[in-house]
């Protein structure tokens, strides 16, 4: 099976020759307006819920620090996910949203950059990170707590074209 991957090393960019990874020379590409959109969803216990709705987390805001966050992962995913590019990003915003029917929260993040490569890392970075600190920050209510779908919305701009979720 690692060898059918390895033989079509030229269609993954992220692949040399021999298999191994390396980071895609971008330097000859020009830079355009691109925007990624990522969700994610964090499924709770009503009573976690309710909790975090009327402000009685035990380690505070937790909402407001998810968000910030997720803004400051965004930031920082070059820095780890091994092979992505450090970008400019101009705009980042992360939207927590509640959502009684799971019950719990709808997670989005959108960034945006003018790059030589997009920013759907940042994107699904941001969200993930949120999910988390809302985890964090809740964990002393329930422990059961529930990260689910993180996944790519849509994405503007670059070679691939545009995409959107189905």
């Amino acid at each position: 099976m690692t060898q059918d991957i390895f033989s079509n090393s030229s269609q993954l960019t992220h692949l040399n020759l021999q298999g191994e990874a390396q980071m895609v020379d971008v330097s000859g590409k020009v830079a355009t307006v691109r925007e990624a959109v990522a969700t994610a969803k964090v499924r709770m216990l009503l009573e976690t819920f309710t909790a975090i709705e009327v402000g009685n987390a035990p380690k505070g805001d937790v909402l407001a620090t998810a968000k910030l966050a997720g803004i400051m992962a965004a930031k920082q995913t070059a820095n780890l996910i091994p092979l992505c590019h450090p970008l400019p990003l101009q705009k980042i915003t992360v939207d927590i949203k509640p959502d009684e029917q799971l019950p719990g929260y709808q997670i989005y993040a959108t960034v945006k950059t003018k790059a030589e490569t997009g920013v759907e890392m940042e994107a699904l970075t941001a969200v993930s990170v949120a999910a988390l600190t809302l985890y964090d920050m809740a964990k002393a209510l329930e422990k059961s707590i529930q990260i689910e779908a993180i996944s790519l919305v849509s994405k503007t701009g670059g070679k691939s074209g545009d995409y959107q979720q189905v």
